[in-house]
């Protein structure tokens, strides 16, 4: 499995952005399809964002289409999420996730992603 770690959450006021960051270790980064989610107090967990192996296919939450935008560098082996216009109900705990996919497929089921990362609290206020 790949080792993942996020940074980049914090707080910020309601229409601000804020750049969340994962970085992998341990597996070939390229053959994961990278994803994020994210939870809030009460919630259940929701798949925000996802990018496979190229970059060539995303996928968006309607809550968040247009305002997020998940990139990935596979030479720094490194996901991004790019979240623009915040709202105060994207306040959550966002999690970086990958699913093995060597053949450049893509995951939206919880239960293939199969690496998480720690977490990172965003919180916006309005």
């Amino acid at each position: 499995q790949v080792q993942l770690v996020e940074s980049g959450g914090g707080m910020v006021q309601a229409g601000g952005s804020l750049r969340l960051s994962c970085a992998a270790s341990g597996r070939t980064f390229g053959n994961y399809y990278m994803g994020w989610f994210r939870q809030a107090p009460g919630k259940e967990q929701e798949f925000v964002a996802g990018i496979n192996w190229s970059g060539g296919s995303t996928y968006y939450a309607d809550s968040v289409k247009g305002r997020f935008t998940i990139s990935r560098d596979n030479a720094k082996n490194t996901a991004h999420l790019q979240m623009n216009s915040l709202k105060p109900e994207d306040t959550a705990v966002y999690y970086c996730s990958a699913c093995y996919r060597p053949n450049g497929g893509s995951c939206r089921a919880r239960g293939d992603f199969t690496s998480w990362g720690q977490g990172t609290q965003v919180t916006v206020s309005s």
